[in-house]
């Protein structure tokens, strides 16, 4: 599926998405840096073909932003990764792309992992925090790794 949003390309689905614009989008954002080994691009790819949807947007030929969901499908997602490059921000780009997502499993419990900057966005995008008795516990396997330089 193929739509418009302000002039900017949306594409649904993230299969085929060459590891080095992911990964160029992930450095403009500054969610890493250019010191990522290479093997980076490998997790890339397959964290791409294991996501249950995925909208990827486009100016032309690049790459501004994407969306990506983890999900059994049925009954729970997560929104993993939500990347738009600053200049595309405030726009509502942000607010188009998860509702793309909560569409998919409207009935769905939805979470996503994000920082207290971002958690006005998300209560605009109809998310709530929970009460201090549900709470999501973490596993940080991936800040393990990276302090152990295994990343």
């Amino acid at each position: 599926m193929y739509q418009y949003y302000k002039g900017l390309l949306i594409r649904e689905g993230i299969e085929g998405i060459a590891p080095e614009l992911l990964r160029g989008l992930y450095e403009k954002i500054g969610w890493c840096g250019k010191e990522l080994p290479q093997r980076q691009n490998e997790k890339f790819t397959e964290a791409l073909r294991n996501s249950a949807w995925g909208f990827t947007v486009w100016n032309k030929e690049e790459l501004v932003g994407m969306v990506r969901v983890v999900s059994d499908k049925v009954m729970v997602a997560s929104v993993q990764d939500l990347m738009i490059l600053p200049e595309y921000r405030r726009k509502g780009l942000g607010s188009f792309l998860i509702s793309l997502c909560l569409q998919k499993l409207p009935c769905g419990n939805w979470s996503a992992r994000t920082t207290p900057e971002n958690y006005e966005f998300y209560r605009k995008c109809g998310f709530s925090m929970p009460d201090s008795q549900n709470v999501a516990m973490v596993y940080d396997g991936y800040m393990l790794a990276e302090k152990r330089g295994d990343r």
